[in-house]
């Protein structure tokens, strides 16, 4: 896979999350059979949403980026944002108080971290 297609499908997850979470958290986290309620619980995530619209347009602005030590830079980060995302979001299903619906979102930050770190491992790949 090219480094411009991982950072597109990157932009794209974020774009359709981040844009939900940020006008409806309460309905995208409910569907996962999270239930955040009051100013307390829907901060954080109206601020993960916040970071999510971060990256897609760092991923977006930096899709076309030569191999250079900032792509290096990116793809580190996007390894590491990803991994933490399936080792945090994968305890949380294994604990059972969620719906099998968030089984997608461990797949996709897996995915994305496996992703990631082929550029990491291979800096020069295209």
């Amino acid at each position: 896979m090219k480094f411009k297609t991982m950072m597109i499908i990157k932009a794209l997850v974020c774009l359709g999350f981040g844009i939900p979470i940020l006008f409806f958290p309460a309905f995208l986290y409910g569907l996962f059979g999270i239930h955040p309620t009051g100013v307390g619980a829907l901060y954080p995530a109206q601020e993960y949403s916040a970071a999510m619209l971060g990256i897609l347009f760092l991923c977006w602005i930096g899709r076309n980026i030569e191999p250079s030590l900032g792509r290096k830079a990116i793809s580190w980060a996007m390894l590491v944002y990803n991994g933490i995302g399936f080792v945090i979001t994968l305890i949380l299903v294994l604990s059972g108080t969620v719906s099998p619906l968030l089984w997608g979102i461990v797949a996709v930050y897996l995915l994305l971290a496996l992703g990631f770190g082929y550029f990491v491992l291979n800096p020069s790949a295209p």
